[in-house]
């Protein structure tokens, strides 16, 4: 009998199509650090990795890679705090709010400059 595979941590891809929006939106609004690029040539589409604690994103403007206007949930633990320094960065195409979930969670939800919805989720 074969051993079950045991997948590591899954890492989204989601499209980007401005590279300075979507650095903009990453790490100046939410936080996250720029880890590495690739290209295959210059004036070939970006491939990129972001991170956040410990969430990876892949940032791809090859076509065909992923559909913009996805939908991402992340799990996080203070919230509140987090929503205090993303309003405390006037990022001035975002103005979160705190929503109250039917599901018995705190989210915040906001949404990148390719159209990929997050939403941050903090379990009551």
């Amino acid at each position: 009998m074969q051993p079950s595979p045991s997948p590591g941590p899954v890492i989204p891809i989601l499209r980007m199509f401005d590279i300075p929006a979507t650095r903009g939106f990453y790490l100046d609004f939410l936080g996250f650090t720029w880890d590495w690029e690739h290209r295959f040539a210059p004036d070939l589409p970006l491939y990129a990795q972001v991170s956040l604690g410990g969430t990876a994103l892949h940032l791809s403007q090859h076509h065909g890679d992923a559909t913009p206007g996805s939908g991402l949930l992340f799990m996080i633990q203070g919230i509140e705090g987090f929503h205090a320094a993303l309003i405390g960065r006037r990022y001035g195409f975002a103005r979160p709010a705190l929503e109250d979930a039917p599901w018995g969670a705190r989210i915040l939800r906001v949404q990148d400059p390719a159209g990929n919805r997050l939403t941050f989720n903090e379990p009551r």
